[in-house]
C-alpha cells in the first residue's frame, strides 16, 4: 500500500469516515520521497538526500514520531529504527493506523495529545535509557510550543535522552529557527533553541507534496541537542547542578524579556528581570553597548549576562 498516493490516501480516509482536520493542522504527505528523506536524515544525523531510504540508525537508537497521520513516515522510521513510538491526537486515525502499520511489529501507536504529556516520562517509560530521535510533520499552528516542550523537558544540568529533533515546518519558521543573531529572522525561539542545541535547515518541501496543499512552502529542520547538556556548549559554567539550573533559568528569562518588546533597548527590556543598573554593569563588563537591542545578541551573550548577574547576587 502506497501511503503517499493521493488516491490511496483519499480511499483510506473515506473508508474510515475521515477527512483532513483543519483543527489538528493535518496535511498528509503525498510525495513518498519526503518521508523517506526525513526518516533517513533523522537516522544519519544529517541530510541524507533524496533516495535516503537505505540509511540506518545507530544500534539501539529509537524514534518518537509526533502526529503519524496515516503512517507514511512511520513505516519509514520502522524500517530503520529499533523501536518507534507514534503519538497521534486524532482518535479517528487510530483504527486506520492499525491497518496501515499492521506489519510494523516494532511500532507502538498511542492516542494522546503530545502537549499534555511529560516528554521525559514518556521516553523513559517507552524506551528505557535508549537514545531517542524525534521526527514530525508538525502542524503549523503549534510548531514552536511542541519544539520548546521537547527542548525544555530536561533540566540544563541533565544529559538529554533526545539526540535530535527532525521536523517538517513552515519555511518561515525554519528560517527563524536557524537564523544568525542580528538577522531579520532571528528571534526569541532562535536563542532559546541555541541554549539546547544547534539547528540546520536541511531541505524545502513544496506545497504540492501535501494533501490538502498548504498555502506556503515547508522545510525540514534538524535540531541536534548537546549530548553533554548545556555544559558542552558554553564555557565556565557552574559545576553545581542546582546553580547551573538557576543560571540557565535566568538566561531563559533574559531571552524572553529581551525579545518581548523589540523596539526597546536591551537595557530597558531586561529591567523587567533585574535592576537597570545591574544590566548596565553587566553589558559594560562584557563590552556590549548599552543601547543594543536583544536581536543582536547570541544565546552565548545572554548566558554571559546571566553569569555576571548571578555573581553579582
Amino acid at each position: 500500500m502506497n501511503l503517499c498516493n493521493l488516491t490511496t490516501v483519499r480511499e483510506l480516509l473515506e473508508r474510515y469516515g475521515l477527512a483532513p482536520q483543519k483543527g489538528f493542522g493535518q496535511n498528509f504527505l503525498i510525495n513518498p520521497d519526503v518521508p523517506a528523506r526525513i526518516a533517513g536524515s533523522s537516522a544519519m544525523g544529517r541530510d541524507c538526500g533524496w533516495g535516503g531510504a537505505d540509511s540506518s540508525a545507530p544500534d539501539g537508537v529509537c524514534a518518537l514520531e509526533i502526529g503519524p497521520g496515516i503512517g507514511a513516515m512511520t513505516r519509514e522510521l520502522s524500517a530503520i529504527f529499533e523501536k518507534v513510538l507514534a503519538v497521534e491526537i486524532d482518535r479517528g486515525l487510530i483504527p486506520l493506523l492499525g491497518e496501515t502499520l499492521e506489519d510494523c511489529e516494532n511500532v507502538r501507536v498511542i492516542n494522546e495529545d503530545f502537549m499534555k504529556l511529560s516528554v521525559k516520562d514518556l521516553l523513559s517509560e517507552s524506551f528505557g535509557d535508549s537514545p531517542v530521535r524525534i521526527c514530525a510533520n508538525l502542524p503549523y499552528y503549534i510548531t514552536s510550543p511542541i519544539i520548546m516542550a521537547i527542548l525544555e523537558a530536561y533540566a540544563p544540568s541533565e544529559r538529554p535522552q533526545v539526540e535530535s529533533v527532525t521536523v517538517l515546518v513552515q519555511n518561515e519558521v525554519a528560517d527563524r529557527l536557524c537564523a544568525e543573531a542580528g538577522s531579520n529572522e532571528y528571534g526569541s525561539i532562535t536563542a532559546s533553541v541555541n541554549l539546547c542545541g544547534t539547528a540546520r535547515k536541511l531541505f524545502t518541501v513544496p506545497a504540492g507534496c501535501f494533501y490538502p496543499a498548504p498555502k506556503v512552502t515547508s522545510a525540514v529542520v534538524q535540531i541536534t541537542l548537546y549530548k553533554g547538556g548545556v555544559r558542552e556548549a558554553f564555557p565556565d559554567l557552574p559545576e553545581d547542578d542546582g546553580e547551573l539550573d538557576k543560571l540557565i533559568g535566568l538566561a531563559k528569562r533574559l531571552i524572553s524579556a529581551g525579545f518581548a518588546q523589540r523596539r526597546k533597548t536591551l537595557t530597558n527590556a531586561l529591567s523587567s528581570v533585574c535592576p537597570k543598573e545591574s544590566i548596565v554593569q553587566a553589558l559594560e563588563h562584557l563590552g556590549i553597548r548599552t543601547d543594543i537591542r536583544g536581536e543582536k545578541l547570541s544565546a552565548a551573550d545572554f548566558v554571559a549576562i546571566a553569569k555576571f548577574l548571578r555573581r553579582k547576587e
